[in-house]
């Protein structure tokens, strides 16, 4: 080997030497940074016409495990749907109360039930009438309520969709931007690696929101699938389009064109079913929370409000009524009405006759709603009707909810029950998503920077880069021996 080859052979080794040294201490010192991925410099021979050798860096490469990654972001999207449905369903259980709360509805058919009762006990008593009238306001106000905190949540869905979607608008642009820079660099044999880190950082941004898969595409390029198979980037970034509402009511759906749906390169996809284009993450969960589980939660406080309204519309009930005319609860003033049923709970009002703030006087409870006359004062005949009403196990008018004969105050409770079981399966899917997720998590963490092998490497990089600066140091001292000749 001449000196000049020897020379060139040495200096190329501590070339790839320093490389090496500056990618370990680059390891360690990230060793503990969030989304960091190991790397390492490939080193190859080098050899040129006259056989002279050497090495060289092919590039440097990020120890990355596809499969693994595209496991924890499945269950990063899984973890974060769960979570978003507990959430919800949290929510509802907490409108409609428990039993420990005075204002839930459970509770708010159960103080009327009372009320009725003492009064019925004292029929002479205004003051008792008075605390049935503001009983039965009281629960007419609580399903109020219920019902609109309800929509409040599917308006907070509706708002988080928007947010979403401009999100991974957002990052895939970005995402495609990356690649063009990569593709660029690679082919001019620069190092990419931290753009690929920011990369990957942008796709574990928005995979709580979708579940992704991602696939090699060459040059350093990626292309990112929905597990769904909707492509949001594979050599140009996909657009998602939605149109927030302004304001939701019970009615109001996307069938119907109400609402919104979502977008995907100017087409209409489905989010529900398994077999949706995006569905499993919390894009999908937010869909669910605002067109199915708000609406189902609506329509069970609806049953309770229609069992009041025809419970007490009953002219067996109170005979001063005529067919068709409003009980003791009424939708929005008036009789119910069959052609809206949706958020009924919302309309449902306490009758004018017997609300004081309305005109009217606690006393009809007592002669009647459309009495035009006064019973004797210790005629507890209609009270005591209003009381076998409430408490009275009738067909269910809504037995898609609940089958069964019931009471208003059985229905009350059986409508908890739905939420409250609900809620708790949604607790343990979500449990099980994390823990999951949180076990993915930890072999991901365990296949990061060993600092102890990266520090090994450093001692080993120090002999090494010891044994070429020696070649060196021995080529010098022959050069000096052969000029001084």
């Amino acid at each position: 080997m001449s000196i000049a080859a020897a020379f060139n052979s040495a200096n190329s080794g501590l070339g790839a030497n320093a490389r090496q040294a500056e990618t370990l201490s680059s390891n360690v010192a990230n060793a503990s940074t969030p989304g960091y991925v190991r790397r390492e410099v490939i080193v190859a021979a080098r050899a040129d016409g006259a056989g002279a050798g050497g090495v060289r860096v092919d590039g440097i490469r990020r120890d990355v495990d596809i499969f693994l990654l595209n496991a924890r972001r499945a269950g990063q999207a899984a973890a974060a749907a769960s979570a978003q449905d507990q959430g919800a369903r949290t929510r509802l259980e907490r409108i409609m109360g428990d039993t420990e709360s005075p204002g839930s509805l459970v509770n708010r058919v159960n103080a009327l039930d009372a009320a009725l009762i003492a009064a019925a006990g004292r029929p002479e008593s205004e003051a008792r009438l008075a605390d049935v009238a503001d009983a039965a306001a009281r629960l007419a106000g609580a399903l109020n309520d219920a019902s609109r905190a309800t929509q409040e949540e599917r308006m907070a869905a509706d708002r988080e969709i928007a947010a979403a979607v401009a999100r991974i608008n957002t990052a895939t642009q970005r995402i495609d931007a990356l690649n063009t820079r990569i593709r660029t660099l690679v082919a001019s044999g620069g190092d990419v690696s931290g753009l690929k880190d920011e990369r990957a950082a942008l796709v574990d941004s928005i995979a709580e929101l979708v579940p992704l898969r991602e696939e090699d595409r060459g040059q350093g390029t990626i292309a990112l699938f929905t597990t769904g198979g909707a492509a949001l980037v594979d050599g140009r970034a996909a657009r998602l389009d939605f149109t927030p509402a302004s304001a939701i009511t019970a009615a109001m759906t996307v069938a119907d064109g109400d609402l919104s749906g979502l977008g995907y390169d100017g087409l209409s996809v489905p989010i529900g079913g398994e077999a949706g284009l995006f569905h499993g993450g919390r894009l999908a969960a937010l869909f669910a929370q605002r067109d199915s589980v708000a609406p189902a939660a609506q329509a069970q406080i609806d049953a309770l409000a229609r069992d009041l309204v025809l419970r007490f519309a009953d002219p067996a009930v109170d005979p001063t009524l005529s067919p068709g005319d409003a009980g003791l609860f009424t939708d929005a003033g008036g009789p119910y009405d069959t052609a809206s049923p949706d958020g009924l709970a919302g309309r449902i009002r306490l009758h004018a006759a017997v609300d004081p703030r309305a005109g009217g006087s606690v006393t009809a409870l007592r002669d009647g709603l459309a009495s035009g006359t006064s019973r004797e004062l210790g005629d507890a005949t209609q009270l005591l009707a209003l009381s076998t009403a409430l408490g009275a196990r009738k067909p269910s008018a809504t037995p898609a909810i609940v089958a069964r004969d019931h009471s208003s105050g059985e229905l009350a409770a059986a409508l908890l029950s739905l939420a409250s079981t609900g809620r708790v399966s949604s607790d343990s899917e979500a449990a099980f998503h994390a823990a999951r997720l949180a076990g993915l998590q930890d072999i991901e963490a365990r296949r990061g920077v060993d600092i102890d092998a990266e520090m090994q490497g450093l001692l080993v990089l120090e002999r090494h880069y010891a044994a070429n600066a020696r070649v060196i140091q021995t080529l010098d001292r022959l050069l000096a021996s052969i000029l001084e000749i």
